[in-house]
């Protein structure tokens, strides 16, 4: 069983930056693949990112790439999502997830492949 809990969303003007943490509980949340995921008001949730057990493989959503940067810290329990250049369009509840099924070099991009989730949080971009 893994809890998961993601903090450091909020209210940011377009340009800007936020990192998004996921504090992680559970023995073997070290060997998951991880993922971020969001919504928007009236969307359907959508893959953002993910990461495999060790952060030697990265998968990012084409609309994300080279702004975003996912990582993980095992010792810590945590994963980290880092915000750059961040557009109205970013606006949403950002979920942290975890794959248990994928312990490899894996990084899913499908929503059904996570079987862990946490409560989400707000991000907000003004124009």
């Amino acid at each position: 069983q893994v809890q998961l809990v993601e903090s450091g969303g909020g209210l940011v003007q377009a340009g800007g930056s936020l990192r998004l943490s996921c504090a992680a509980s559970g023995r073997t949340f070290t060997i998951y693949a991880m993922g971020w995921f969001r919504q928007a008001p009236g969307k359907e949730r959508e893959f953002v990112a993910a990461i495999n057990w060790n952060g030697h493989n990265t998968n990012y959503a084409n609309s994300v790439e080279g702004r975003f940067t996912i990582s993980r810290d095992n010792a810590k329990n945590a994963v980290y999502l880092q915000m750059n250049e961040l557009k109205p369009e970013d606006t949403g509840i950002y979920y942290c997830a975890a794959g248990s099924m994928y312990e490899g070099y894996e990084v899913p991009s499908g929503s059904w492949q996570y079987d862990y989730w946490g409560q989400g949080t707000q991000v907000t971009v003004s124009s």
